[in-house]
């Protein structure tokens, strides 16, 4: 971007511009024959000069041979792309059957693992149908169990109470005047034994 220059009678500078934040900068005085850095042209060594200053022919040649050749030069390389493009092409195919092949594959495993899952989810099936049934049996047999265990009990609350009271006949006729202290506990549990087997023939 070139930079503004203002001209007065007192001479040449560059106008006040306002930066960013919104202050403004000074009106700079500039110096006859001074050219700001963005205005300096560029170097260039006579290489480059000469390079640019090149004809695009060589000396001597038509402009409309070389628009012929320029021409067929364009053509070949049509030509060329469109014998490359042909070629993918064909590699493109093969390329397309060995995906259909390894889809096809593919497909008839995953078929496989289908049969093999269906046919370890009926195995499966089979167990637990099995084990169902045999804990539906199970449940049955427990009520009858329970009813032998109430009834095994209930046959040793009977032999302790029985012995209970054979020792109180013991105690009571005097012939037995010096009860052991587990004697006398024996004695001290005669209601509780009385109260638990009165429990379990009620639950049967």
């Amino acid at each position: 971007m070139a930079t503004p220059y203002v001209t007065d009678e007192s001479g040449k500078y560059i106008a006040a511009t306002q930066r960013p934040d919104g202050t403004w900068r000074k009106p700079r005085r500039v110096k006859d024959g001074y050219v700001p850095q963005e205005e300096v042209p560029v170097y260039e060594n006579k290489y480059v000069k000469f390079f640019k200053s090149k004809p695009d022919l060589p000396p001597g040649m038509n402009p409309e041979d070389a628009a012929a050749a320029r021409q067929q030069q364009q053509a070949a390389v049509k030509a060329d792309r469109e014998g490359e493009i042909s070629g993918l092409s064909k590699a493109a195919k093969r390329n397309m059957k060995r995906k259909e092949k390894r889809k096809q594959q593919q497909a008839q495993n995953q078929h496989e693992a289908n049969k093999e899952v269906e046919t370890v989810t009926k195995e499966l099936e089979k167990v637990s149908v099995a084990a169902e049934e045999q804990n539906s049996t199970t449940a049955s047999t427990d009520p009858s169990a329970a009813n032998t265990d109430k009834a095994k009990k209930i046959k040793n609350l009977r032999k302790k109470l029985r012995q209970v009271e054979e020792l109180q006949q013991k105690v009571d006729s005097g012939e037995l005047q010096n009860p052991s202290k587990d004697q006398l506990e024996k004695l001290g549990r005669a209601q509780a034994l009385r109260e638990e087997l009165r429990q379990l023939e009620a639950d049967l």
